[in-house]
């Protein structure tokens, strides 16, 4: 599944750790937005670390899952362009 991630954390030490988690499953597009592309699985793995590092009446982080029919409306202006899961992959 395709998700958006967006988060406005408070504390510039648990920012830069949920960052860093993010990093490991997904792309980072924007300065607290990223897009991951994850198995069910891996998405409630991630949600679980970030539970154990945000302070919840503080900070905030969403998820949106898009399906294949709204990330086909997804535009941008200007730089960048849309995460894709690719076919292969070179290890």
């Amino acid at each position: 599944m395709f998700i958006v991630i967006s988060y406005d954390i408070t504390d510039d030490k648990r920012r830069n750790k949920v960052a860093k988690v993010l990093e490991n499953y997904g792309a980072r597009v924007q300065y607290s937005v990223f897009e991951c592309i994850l198995e069910k699985e891996k998405f409630f793995e991630l949600q679980e670390q970030l539970k154990k590092i945000i302070e919840s009446c503080q900070d905030s982080i969403r998820f949106y899952q898009l399906c294949e029919g709204c990330l086909k409306k997804a535009e941008i202006i200007g730089t960048g362009e849309i995460t894709r899961d690719l076919d292969y992959y070179i290890i």
